[in-house]
């Protein structure tokens, strides 16, 4: 799916595609059998439109439950497809297309040609989460239950903001991450920081190069132990020493997290972003199966 977009006749084009979901109905972004996913609803509404079997890679495969508002995923559609379903050449034309055929809970939101050098997931420079987490004695606001987690004790942001901020860096994050045989664990965590929002409920942003298999909800239950009283501020980053995931590394719930972002070098970038990208995954291993899902 990271081939050339162009075929050497023009038969192709790749697209860009920005979405966002609601992951609660959702067994996650990929396919898996007997499972509603992201992916298949989507590739499904795709190839139904265009005619023409469409295949998807994405910047961040998410888990069941995780919602977005800022997935990015690509696809190489042949010019004819774009030509002949009434869209007269013009991506932008398919999201109008696709709202009448996808779900409430997810939409495609927008649809851009773009370079040939352009991969969902190769090119990304890093991916932005927020989490949402509620300390309030009767838990989540019930109008925001599906994206908000709640947590029973009350919560110190200053505590939790020192325990993200020992945090930060390039790091070996194994103690928070699930194990993928032959996967790397060392991620760069550029950003990770908490604060209230006018209704008290607590945001966390996180952004990294790349996230490992539930990292994000690892980090998360983490330091929410810490904001509660039940760890020391130095205990996070005292696990940065594991290499194994911890067992006393609670996950929290997938409902509060959200994939909110992706960024992307400039069109010129992108080609040598791909190749120091793939020789970090070639080197670890991690294949097809990605390196940022959570």
């Amino acid at each position: 799916m990271s081939g050339p977009a162009t075929t050497p006749g023009g038969g192709s084009v790749r697209l860009r595609f920005d979405i966002g979901y609601d992951g609660t109905d959702f067994a996650g972004w990929a396919r898996q059998i007997s499972q509603r996913t992201v992916c298949e609803v989507v590739e499904t509404a795709l190839s139904t439109v265009l005619r023409v079997p469409v295949r998807l890679t994405v910047a961040g495969r998410t888990d069941a439950g995780v919602h977005a508002t800022g997935q990015v995923a690509h696809a190489d559609i042949p010019v004819s497809a774009l030509d002949t379903r009434s869209i007269d050449g013009d991506p932008g034309r398919l999201v109008g297309r696709l709202a009448k055929m996808l779900p409430d809970d997810v939409r495609v939101k927008q649809a851009a040609s773009v370079s040939d050098h352009f991969d969902a997931r190769f090119s990304a420079l890093r991916r932005h989460y927020r989490y949402r987490l509620s300390d309030a004695a009767f838990g989540a606001e019930p109008v925001l239950a599906r994206t908000t987690a709640a947590w029973r004790r009350p919560l110190d942001v200053e505590a939790m903001n020192a325990a993200s901020s020992a945090l930060v860096g390039l790091n070996d994050f194994a103690a928070f991450c699930r194990r993928r045989e032959g996967a790397t664990t060392i991620r760069d965590l550029q950003r990770f920081s908490w604060s209230r929002d006018a209704d008290g409920v607590l945001i966390g942003e996180v952004s990294a190069d790349a996230f490992c298999w539930s990292m994000v909800r690892s980090l998360v239950g983490a330091v929410a132990s810490v904001g509660d009283g039940r760890r020391d501020v130095d205990w996070c980053r005292a696990l940065l020493g594991e290499r194994e995931r911890s067992a006393k590394v609670p996950v929290a719930e997938a409902r509060g997290l959200c994939l909110v972002g992706v960024d992307y070098p400039e069109a010129d970038e992108l080609a040598a972003r791909n190749a120091i990208t793939r020789d970090v995954r070639v080197a670890t291993t991690e294949g097809a199966q990605g390196c940022c899902g959570d």
